[in-house]
């Protein structure tokens, strides 16, 4: 997503084939399905979806 850093001000990251398979194996078994579908958005590794998830999960138990 390097390209898309211009309009998106999200920088790219590189991620190793090994990590998008392993992640993408979890994701089929089922492992992140509890994960909001927005914490997926623009991220690279699975290790850094589950951080975005643990941040959205915090924010949105601050606002209740």
């Amino acid at each position: 997503m390097f390209v898309a850093e211009a309009f998106t001000g999200t920088p790219g990251v590189y991620c190793q084939i090994a990590d998008t398979v392993r992640g993408f194996q979890e994701i089929l078994e089922g492992k992140h399905d509890a994960i909001p579908e927005q914490a997926f958005y623009m991220q690279g590794t699975i290790e850094t979806v589950v951080k975005r998830a643990e941040e959205i999960m915090a924010s949105t138990a601050g606002s209740r």
